[in-house]
């Protein structure tokens, strides 16, 4: 396809794409302002919707004309290459929350973990009271089975909405959702989350209450929580991933403070003082300085441990060649 019909095609689409999504289409949004590391280049296109059935669309609309999508959560656990994204970013945003039977509750993809945790405690549902302080969405949480003090959010759900790559909508069991530690079935697939049902039971809401402050309060004094940062940049260490002294612990935070990086930084990103796994920016860091930076921490620690660290930190988007 010559320069001219490229261009002819890529207004036409963006006409079909304008009549289709209206006024909250967007051209070259900057990606630094919907996500927690505050990096980033331009989405080329850009909807933010909070209606499951816009992303339907979406994904069909997309596929028929070639257009590469990229769907955004809450815009934690990513870093968006200072080059951009190209075709369609759509961001869940907010969304519904309703009972589905006695015992579950259905979150719509674009909710967030905090917003649900606050509408069950309201309630007096318990069930998911102590992820209190969970960043970013549901959808999120269910793609990367978001994790925190030994509990994975796979233990309470008891079904998921998927899209697959067509347009077609599926309700999936955990069983089929092949949850694992940082992993789930749409971590290896073309497909998107709609909503997720979580399992609850009746509770006291002062007890709730309690055990949503005591883990809001924990994640409080071992996180940086005050700065903008993804989260944790590594998984924890596997047994398989080779064996550590008896006085160092099975976690990437220790290994990488053990390594002597605590405060180590490549321009405005920084090696957080509070959690050896938490990378934050300090105010105009680009995502050049913070992937350099993510990986001095892994040969760091190769060399101290000979432990290879893997990503838990979600890279969308361009980067420069040369990392």
């Amino acid at each position: 396809m010559g320069d001219q019909s490229l261009m002819n095609h890529r207004n036409k689409t963006l006409a079909l794409f304008q009549r289709i999504f209206g006024d909250r289409l967007r051209s070259a949004m900057p990606m630094d302002e919907l996500t927690t590391l505050r990096a980033g280049g331009l989405a080329e296109l850009f909807l933010e919707t909070s209606r499951p059935d816009d992303l339907v669309v979406a994904v069909k609309v997309t596929l028929e004309q070639g257009v590469p999508l990229t769907v955004l959560g809450g815009g934690s656990n990513v870093l968006v290459g200072d080059g951009g994204l190209r075709g369609l970013v759509v961001r869940l945003r907010h969304g519904g929350i309703f009972r589905a039977g006695s015992h579950h509750v259905r979150a719509e993809g674009g909710v967030t973990m905090n917003g649900l945790v606050r509408w069950t405690i309201q309630r007096e549902l318990a069930g998911l009271e102590r992820w209190a302080g969970t960043p970013g969405s549901i959808g999120g949480a269910i793609h990367g089975n978001a994790h925190f003090d030994g509990r994975l959010v796979s233990d309470i759900v008891n079904s998921v909405g998927l899209v697959d790559s067509t347009g077609a909508v599926r309700s999936v069991s955990k069983a089929d959702m092949c949850f694992g530690y940082d992993d789930s079935r749409v971590k290896h697939s073309d497909e998107r989350v709609l909503w997720a049902e979580f399992k609850v039971a009746e509770g006291d809401p002062a007890v709730l209450r309690a055990s949503a402050r005591r883990s809001l309060g924990f994640r409080k004094s071992t996180q940086p929580l005050g700065l903008a940062s993804a989260g944790c940049v590594f998984q924890n260490p596997r047994l398989e991933d080779g064996p550590l002294p008896d006085d160092v612990p099975r976690s990437a935070g220790a290994l990488i403070e053990q390594a002597g990086l605590k405060g180590r930084r490549v321009g405005r990103a920084v090696v957080s003082s509070v959690h050896g796994n938490f990378i934050v920016n300090e105010g105009g860091a680009t995502a050049y300085d913070i992937r350099q930076l993510v990986e001095i921490c892994r040969a760091a620690v190769f060399d101290c441990f000979g432990i290879v660290l893997r990503d838990e930190l979600v890279y969308l988007g361009e980067f420069d060649s040369e990392l």
